[in-house]
């Protein structure tokens, strides 16, 4: 028997209204000094400073926005000309803060578990500013914070500022629906290119990283968009070079989705950049297993066994590849690359050129090809086509 809603059911507040109006009436209580933290994402935040403006009318509301990292965030609120006039202070942005100290910490030689993982390993210039200024901001500053902050900032403060945190008058949590949940998750993995991955700055690269964290392990996640969002997590993990990292997230995609052919794909292009060759070519394997017909994982295959010495089984999973697509000009270079290795110049030369057909813009291919002519003593042939190779090369270079 299906559940049916009375009109007194229907007038209930959501979860998120109650939190709402206990945040409106703690602000609309709160008199001199308090200290309160919202989780939120940033445009959830730019939502309730609005409602919360229109809700109470009878206080001064200031808004700080930080765009970029702060060390000082004494200092900012100490410069500000009406301080003495505001009465409740939104906070905005501080985050920031955080995802460049990460960022700095990589610098620093840090294991990435330790610069992803929550490790607590340091304390960002911003939060031991806070720690030690926790004093000053009650006797000098007679006005309610509000620092509005995703997860992963709460955490900061949680583990890295408790002085300054446990003097919070309220924790108050709005964690995002399902439906934009739904919506973030959908927008993030569609806009995931590992392309656009490659051309991201390390402060950005690691916000992202976050993001896609976040998103994970979202209560109302569910497992199809966590596949994806894990997929993409590792490609942005080894985008920065980050393979230990990219694997963790292949194998927890591969928990979700074992007979997901992309993934044994990835986690094998992350196992052969760490040497691991023989670990990728059983996730290539496994790749196969799934679709016979994945050029991509025959040919990265190839390499493998290329870099293990393995040279004629290497040009056997290049020739099919190519066997499946003809006009895969990376097969081709890399067939012509095994054969030149077991002194097969001819053949090599043959498969560059085939290469070239394909793709002639591809330097690196105009360079294999010298080599072998070079070898074939046919020296002004090579020379052409070193000269060819540096052309193209410095093109690509001018062109970013």
């Amino acid at each position: 028997m299906a559940l049916e809603l009375t009109k007194w059911d229907q007038d209930l507040p959501s979860q998120g209204d109650e939190e709402y109006q206990a945040l409106v009436r703690t602000l609309n209580f709160t008199e001199g000094f308090g200290l309160l933290f919202v989780r939120c994402s940033p445009a959830e935040g730019e939502q309730l400073i609005a409602k919360i403006k229109e809700d109470i009318t009878n206080k001064n509301i200031e808004v700080i926005r930080l765009k970029q990292a702060v060390n000082n965030l004494y200092e900012i609120i100490d410069k500000l000309d009406n301080k003495n006039k505001i009465n409740i202070l939104f906070i905005t942005g501080l985050e920031h803060s955080f995802y460049e100290y990460e960022e700095c910490k990589s610098y620093a030689g840090w294991d990435s578990i330790d610069r992803y993982s929550y490790s607590w390993k340091g304390v960002p210039p911003v939060l031991i500013n806070l720690n030690q200024q926790r004093e000053r901001f009650k006797e000098n500053f007679n006005i309610c914070f509000v620092f509005l902050l995703p997860i992963f900032a709460i955490k900061y403060f949680i583990q890295r500022a408790p002085d300054f945190f446990d003097w919070r008058s309220g924790f108050f949590e709005f964690p995002i629906d399902s439906e934009t949940l739904a919506q973030e998750s959908s927008r993030i993995i569609e806009d995931g290119d590992y392309q656009k991955y490659l051309t991201l700055t390390p402060e950005e690269r690691t916000q992202q990283i976050i993001k896609y964290q976040e998103l994970i392990a979202e209560d109302h996640q569910v497992p199809e968009r966590q596949y994806d969002l894990l997929i993409n997590l590792g490609k942005l993990q080894s985008a920065g070079q980050d393979y230990k990292q990219a694997i963790a997230s292949y194998d927890k995609a591969l928990e979700i989705k074992p007979d997901e052919h992309y993934a044994w794909n990835f986690r094998g292009y992350a196992l052969e950049n760490l040497g691991r060759n023989e670990e990728a070519i059983a996730s290539y394997d496994k790749a196969l297993e799934f679709k016979p017909d994945d050029h991509y994982a025959w040919n990265f295959r190839g390499i493998a066994l290329r870099d293990l010495g393995r040279y004629e089984e290497a040009i056997a999973s290049f020739d099919k590849a190519l066997s499946i697509k003809p006009d895969y000009h990376q097969a081709w270079n890399n067939r012509g690359y095994a054969l030149e290795k077991l002194g097969r110049d001819e053949e090599a030369l043959a498969s560059y050129d085939q290469a070239l057909s394909i793709k002639p813009d591809d330097h690196q291919a105009w360079y294999n090809r010298g080599y072998a002519l070079e070898k074939l003593g046919r020296d002004e042939e090579a020379i052409k086509s070193y000269y060819k190779a540096l052309q193209l090369n410095l093109i690509s270079l001018v062109r970013g």
